[in-house]
């Protein structure tokens, strides 16, 4: 409720600008025009992933991969490593940090681990990893417009190896710190069966089909709300309780939605030439590094998403829009709203009951995000 309140402020902030002209109403209708089709996506994912979540596909897969790690504790979490990349990637950061989270938690405790490492290598992935695909973040579908990418390969091929960097790092400073929780064992236990098979395999069947129609090239607002629309018709004939008005993400909408048009009214009153003497121009490491960790540092004072569309219109070529999104959304891992994600992925562990104080995630974040940033830029420089 907060988010959407926050939303609304910024609505008739919005509102006021284009009644006093600081936003003339063209550049208003230019935003919508931009926006639409991204909240839309974020709406029809959000959905998916819910609807497939209350079918169990998400629990089932984890138990399964329990099974399959065969009581070895790092064995299930390099599995979990890659479930959380994949969710990432192709379903968005909220996904992980906010469905996935759930799963992977009570299958570590249940099966006698320690939540901490799973729940972390969760949160931290769900903002590294969503440099790999446009649909993994909305910042990645706001930078389309200004690379002019309509083939998501080559977002893909633009940011594949800082990508890989991003996810290797984190991973490798979770293992060093909880090399022991990741060396013991555990037993092994029989999952249970999905409480309605049928729902569990549509669900299934639709997620499998949604993956690769969103790396087609194709809007992805259209397969995507396809497939909630299958989802919601079936939900509502096998378990209409499920299908509820709190599936869509309004406040997110509501407060994006706010957020977009205060921003563009503050590129009309100079803002961007401002943030041109922060951020610099140029294509070297050392211009690189100076945007990437101004997105960095923007995120972590505001939220990645408005340090996004504030720092923008300096980035400019392709290789400086990549440097932009590598500081915004790997660098979002320090303070609790750098990203959404991270708030809601902390009510879902308070719920569950598992503590981990905002002070220790924040040393963590101050200790992975630059290291994070600076060497997924220096891999950019280097093959860019």
């Amino acid at each position: 409720m907060r988010l959407a309140l926050l939303g609304a402020v910024l609505l008739v902030l919005g509102g006021i600008a284009m009644v006093t002209g600081i936003l003339p109403p063209q550049d208003a209708l230019a935003v919508a025009d931009r926006v639409w089709p991204i909240l839309l996506f974020a709406v029809a994912i959000t959905v998916v992933a819910e609807l497939a979540s209350e079918a169990g596909v998400f629990s089932v897969v984890a138990e399964r991969t329990a099974r399959a790690a065969r009581g070895r504790a790092w064995v299930l979490w390099l599995f979990v490593i890659v479930i959380a990349v994949v969710s990432t990637a192709f379903l968005s950061l909220d996904t992980t940090a906010v469905l996935l989270t759930p799963v992977v938690v009570l299958v570590a405790t249940a099966h006698g681990l320690p939540p901490l490492p799973f729940a972390l290598t969760t949160v931290w992935l769900a903002n590294t990893a969503s440099l790999v695909l446009p649909v993994s973040n909305l910042t990645n579908l706001l930078s389309l417009d200004v690379l002019g990418f309509s083939d998501p390969y080559r977002f893909f091929a633009l940011l594949l190896v800082p990508a890989v960097v991003a996810i290797v790092v984190p991973c490798l400073l979770l293992l060093v710190i909880f090399r022991r929780d990741l060396a013991t064992k555990f037993e092994p236990q029989q999952s249970a069966p999905p409480a309605d098979p049928v729902l569990f395999w549509l669900s299934a069947v639709v997620l499998v089909a949604l993956l690769p129609l969103l790396v087609t090239g194709i809007p992805v607002w259209i397969p995507s709300s396809v497939a909630a629309l299958v989802l919601v018709v079936a939900f509502a004939i096998r378990r209409s309780r499920t299908v509820r008005f709190s599936l869509i993400p309004w406040q997110l909408v509501v407060f994006a939605s706010g957020l977009f048009l205060v921003v563009e009214a503050g590129h009309s009153l100079g803002m961007t030439a401002a943030l041109a003497q922060v951020a610099g121009t140029g294509t070297d490491l050392g211009s690189l590094l100076r945007l990437s960790l101004s997105g960095l540092v923007g995120s972590n004072i505001v939220n990645n998403l408005p340090a996004y569309l504030a720092l923008e219109p300096v980035a400019g070529e392709p290789v400086r829009v990549a440097a932009l999104l590598i500081g915004v959304n790997a660098g979002a891992l320090i303070t609790p709203w750098a990203s959404l994600a991270t708030l809601l992925w902390h009510s879902r562990l308070n719920s569950l009951g598992v503590e981990i104080r905002w002070s220790r995630y924040m040393l963590l974040g101050l200790l992975v995000a630059p290291l994070t940033v600076v060497a997924a830029t220096v891999v950019l420089a280097l093959t860019s």
